[in-house]
């Protein structure tokens, strides 16, 4: 926005001066975790360092450190791969399910996003006390699983419904007039063209689950994920290790998220390539 004279109005830097404090705000305390992770051998958990090295990210997997670093972030990846799948691939069924008109679909949705608004350590709590009743010891592939879905798929269920209040069935239509199979229809045509959709889904599955922690503590069992590992370092740990490991978690959520803008991105370009050669 510019004035007649071709200037910047006034309420343009203003907005933008709280936009750079909102900024500042949010990441800033981060930025100093960032800079303390890289502290010399004997630096401390405070200003100022005392040497630059990479000391104590070896420190994370080396004989020296404290808990199980790299068990529980592989446990953290791979617990966020299968839920993200799972809610992905329920949102997408729920998402064509809905489209349609049927007896009971307000009380079935309302069920399925209840778990929102109940207290993430109750919920948790619940599930360990189920598989006791079972007989069936918690474990973070199975109970802890199930306690991630009641965090994801909820998510994942309102954004695509989102997405398909946006899809023009004009094509889904026009496909099937050509002789295509429903099947064929869904995987050629609804599906593409919801992809970036799909991926947003996806991501909100994986960064929900990679970072949960109250449904994760009565859950998982005897091995920890990375939030519960977080959560000890913090109460025993002294060393800048745990600023590492907030690096290193750090850098692990903004590669997943760059992926996922950068399908997008991709998506987008081809799309456009396409109808230029159309």
């Amino acid at each position: 926005m510019r004035t007649a004279s071709g200037r910047r109005p006034l309420s343009f830097w203003l907005l933008t001066a709280f936009f750079v404090l909102f900024v500042l705000f949010l990441y800033g305390p981060m930025t100093a975790i960032y800079i303390l992770s890289f502290q010399g051998p004997t630096g401390g958990l405070t200003f100022p360092m005392r040497g630059v090295s990479l000391h104590w990210f070896d420190a994370l997997f080396g004989q020296q450190r404290t808990g199980d670093f790299a068990g529980s972030l592989e446990r953290a990846i791979l617990l966020a791969l299968v839920s993200m799948a799972v809610t992905l691939v329920v949102s997408v069924a729920a998402g064509l399910a809905f489209r349609q008109r049927f007896k009971g679909a307000s009380a079935i949705f309302y069920i399925a996003i209840a778990s929102l608004v109940m207290p993430g350590l109750f919920v948790g709590l619940g599930i360990s006390l189920v598989f006791q009743v079972m007989g069936v010891t918690p474990r973070w592939w199975l109970s802890g699983l199930g306690a991630h879905l009641t965090w994801t798929l909820p998510f994942g269920l309102l954004i695509m419904f989102a997405v398909f209040n946006r899809f023009n069935r004009a094509y889904e239509e026009a496909a099937i007039d050509l002789g295509a199979t429903r099947w064929k229809t869904l995987t050629a045509v609804v599906l593409p063209i919801l992809a970036p959709g799909l991926i947003a889904v996806g991501l909100f599955g994986f960064t929900l689950s990679y970072d949960e922690l109250a449904r994760s503590k009565l859950t998982v069992g005897a091995k920890n994920t990375l939030p519960l590992e977080i959560e000890a370092m913090t109460t025993s740990v002294t060393t800048p290790s745990l600023f590492a490991l907030g690096t290193v978690t750090t850098a692990v959520s903004f590669l997943i998220i760059g992926l996922a803008l950068g399908a997008i991105v991709m998506i987008q370009k081809r799309r456009t390539r396409r109808a230029g050669e159309a």
